[in-house]
């Protein structure tokens, strides 16, 4: 054992253990779970130290815009978790992919985002980025030329998300990083379907990592939050904005999604496992033309995934014979899934991607995303699987009715 080690258990400690035991910081109480710090401000002892934390000379709380107990003690775990120097929570998801680029990004550079990502983060580069004077082009995920063509000297940034949202597509993340660097620009990775559990980003080569905290992290549909992470250099200017801007996440979100992160493994092995089987399900029923979840042989992204990820994650979307009417009528036939717009719940969800969370795109904008009338996605949740192959059976058979 090295001296390291004996002064930090967990400096060689697996991914289980630091999802229980880091960013734990025990007051004088010796509580064992961790505290939520509801407080607005912190008492100094002194103005001296008053002066020297608002300046940054000395390290402490000042503010709980920026600095809170709380949403450090997240901060640190996921950063443990994702291989990561450091990590910021925010106030949301979206949230987050805007800290990115008000940090990074500014008038007259070029970002090139794959025309697979959520709906909401199209409509952040498109209508808000290109407002300010950045300049937005959006490729497929999957054209490596489209990618290499689309960059200009002036490009600053690659984003994307792998496994998409929601036709499950996967990028490969290492060859992004490569062409990133060519061009001397950021690859930041949505990794909010597969989470640290099942694919680490940063040690494939990408710059950032952004989540929303809302979905996997915290596991059962209570909170609304998200996380930036990276170096602890390129975290430090997603601090300077949060502490100027405010996007910031609550002291209690922040411990819900830490205890969140206590079970994720867990959660995400028993959520894939279901899904897969779900999807095999899926494929041979009559009303069903095409199933797409990397989990599945014929997947066009299944041994990327296989090399990228540990599992392939509970999200899994697939066409209906019909069109939109055809699909309404089988969500409106199940009776065990929710239907809503979020993911990541211990819940199944369901729901109809073109009209709700991609619905604000134009129809060239789906078009091109491959978002069909006739998609369905599923999040599968933690529900016996045999449960959820019943309540699909009734959505089908309110399609033949």
């Amino acid at each position: 054992m090295s001296d390291q080690d004996e002064q930090d258990p967990l400096a060689t400690a697996h991914p289980d253990t630091l999802a229980v035991r880091s960013g734990i910081h025990r007051t004088q109480e010796g509580e064992h779970s961790e505290p939520i710090f509801a407080t607005s401000s912190y008492v100094f002892e002194n103005a001296e130290q008053a002066a020297a934390r608002f300046t940054g000379e000395s390290a402490g709380n000042v503010y709980s815009r920026y600095t809170n107990p709380s949403v450090r003690s997240f901060e640190e775990r996921l950063a443990a978790l994702e291989g990561a120097e450091a990590a910021v929570g925010t106030a949301s998801g979206m949230s987050a992919i805007l800290s990115i680029c008000m940090a990074f990004l500014k008038a007259g550079d070029h970002v090139v985002c794959s025309r697979d990502v959520f709906g909401t983060s199209v409509n952040l580069f498109s209508r808000y980025m290109e407002k300010f004077g950045v300049a937005v082009t959006f490729v497929p995920l999957l054209d490596a030329a489209g990618w290499k063509n689309a960059a200009r000297p002036e490009t600053a940034m690659f984003f994307l998300e792998t496994p998409s949202n929601p036709l499950c597509e996967v990028a490969d993340i290492p060859a992004m990083a490569r062409l990133a660097k060519e061009h001397g620009a950021l690859l930041v990775v949505d990794n909010c379907f597969c989470t640290p559990a099942l694919q680490r980003p940063l040690e494939l080569g990408a710059d950032i990592v952004v989540h929303s905290a809302t979905k996997y992290l915290d596991g059962q549909g209570r909170c609304v939050g998200g996380a930036v992470v990276g170096s602890a250099d390129m975290m430090q200017e997603i601090v300077t904005f949060l502490r100027t801007c405010g996007p910031t996440m609550s002291a209690f979100n922040a411990w819900v999604f830490l205890k969140g992160l206590e079970t994720l493994r867990l959660r995400m092995e028993a959520h894939s496992r279901s899904a897969i089987d779900i999807a095999r399900w899926l494929k041979p029923q009559p009303d069903v033309e095409k199933v797409f979840y990397a989990g599945l042989e014929d997947h066009p992204g299944h041994a990327l995934a296989a090399q990228q990820q540990s599992a392939f994650g509970g999200v899994l979307s697939f066409t209906i014979r019909g069109g939109r009417e055809q699909a309404w009528q089988f969500i409106d036939g199940v009776r065990i899934m929710s239907l809503t717009a979020n993911l990541g719940d211990a819940k199944t969800t369901i729901v109809h991607p073109a009209t709700t969370t991609h619905g604000r795109l134009s129809p060239e904008q789906r078009k091109q995303a491959g978002i069909s009338d006739n998609l369905v996605r599923v999040a599968v949740g933690l529900e016996h699987v045999e449960d959820l192959k019943a309540d699909l059976h009734r959505g089908f058979d309110a399609i033949r009715a």
